[in-house]
């Protein structure tokens, strides 16, 4: 009997539908070469959706996408719309909606791909995101709003619960790498979350004798991912640090195009949400320019969770295929290929392979 896996698609805005178009023909063309079969509904939510009805997604969205086996996002974000309401108003829902706690970004230099950095230093290395809390929580307000008066407040929270969880989650991921984790805190300024995440960590480490760690503080940290990036193998954050550093991780390999991520509910409670890092970026919208390589790996990285090993292994073989051999690659690594001719040549691997 084929395996079938229930997908809810939201294209989103920009690129978005562009690249999540090439991640939908590729996990086809594994799926008649792995024996499964992905069945995919579509969800028009996003900014056109918020012009029209004045929210970003339906009321009852996260009952319609909890009936899923797993999300695949492309992108949110428009001019004509603030950024925080497109934040708050799609993506910060599913993550906490769905307890995706675990946002997990690798980044990793591929054959063919020049990063920015002198000798092109081989670079394999994994931002752990604390994905439900810490910076993003959106808990504080404003009073006095335009008067000289006017009072902002943006609070952290760091619950124990929630720093334990993505902490350990870290740890045993890096168990099954190179057995290196990196914790990264502001904890020098941050009297309070801060030393409080650094206690957390320190208490967790004799549970994993056989991982190395290290802590250093955040600033520290993005000069050594210049200075010494391979010298990295699993970083933990919380949500800001580690959204900030995972683009950083990114640029390093040589684009933002590359870079692929998954928020993650672990216990599998709940569907689990695989996008691009990359944003909508309106200002190559429709330009078939597009590079869809992040959110073709991003497919890789849910079908692997979704059980389905062979085939997320084989997409990244003929991704790194396709962009080492250099006859079809985006316009962000160089070359002149469209959207659609690249993601036709991983398919065209695939099918080969």
């Amino acid at each position: 009997m084929t395996r079938r896996h229930r997908i809810a698609v939201i294209p989103g805005d920009g690129i978005g539908a562009e690249v999540v178009e090439q991640g939908v023909l590729v996990v086809e063309a594994a799926g008649a070469r792995h024996g499964f079969r992905a069945e995919w509904t579509r969800f028009p939510w996003g900014a056109e959706y918020c012009l029209a009805h004045g929210r970003m997604m339906a009321a009852d969205a996260l009952t319609q996408l909890g009936q899923f086996d797993a999300i695949y996002l492309g992108a949110v974000g428009d001019p004509r719309i603030q950024d925080h309401v497109t934040l708050n108003g799609l993506l910060l829902p599913i993550r906490r909606g769905f307890d995706q706690y675990a946002c997990v970004r690798p980044a990793r230099t591929l054959d063919g791909v020049r990063g920015p950095l002198v000798g092109n230093p081989p670079i394999d290395l994994v931002v752990v995101r604390e994905n439900t809390e810490g910076e993003y929580a959106q808990a504080g307000g404003r009073a006095h709003q335009g008067t000289p008066a006017e009072v902002a407040v943006q609070t952290a929270i760091f619950t124990r619960h929630g720093t334990e969880r993505i902490i350990r989650f870290a740890f045993e991921l890096a168990q099954n790498r190179r057995k290196r984790l990196t914790s990264i805190t502001k904890s020098n300024a941050q009297g309070f979350s801060m030393v409080f995440w650094d206690e957390v960590f320190e208490a967790l480490k004799p549970d994993y004798p056989d991982v190395e760690t290290e802590s250093i503080l955040v600033d520290a940290a993005c000069i050594h991912l210049v200075r010494r990036p391979s010298s990295f193998d699993v970083l933990v954050a919380s949500n800001l640090f580690g959204d900030i550093l995972s683009d950083l991780t990114a640029a390093l390999t040589g684009s933002l195009g590359l870079a692929p991520s998954a928020n993650l509910n672990p216990e599998r409670k709940y569907p689990s949400m695989f996008e691009p890092v990359h944003g909508s970026a309106p200002d190559i919208a429709g330009l078939r320019i597009a590079n869809p390589a992040a959110a073709i790996l991003s497919a890789a990285m849910m079908l692997t969770f979704l059980g389905e090993d062979e085939a997320g292994a084989a997409i990244n073989k003929a991704v790194t295929t396709v962009l080492a051999a250099g006859a079809v690659l985006p316009a962000d690594l160089g070359g002149t290929g469209s959207t659609e001719a690249v993601g036709a040549a991983i398919v065209t691997e695939i099918e080969r392979s």
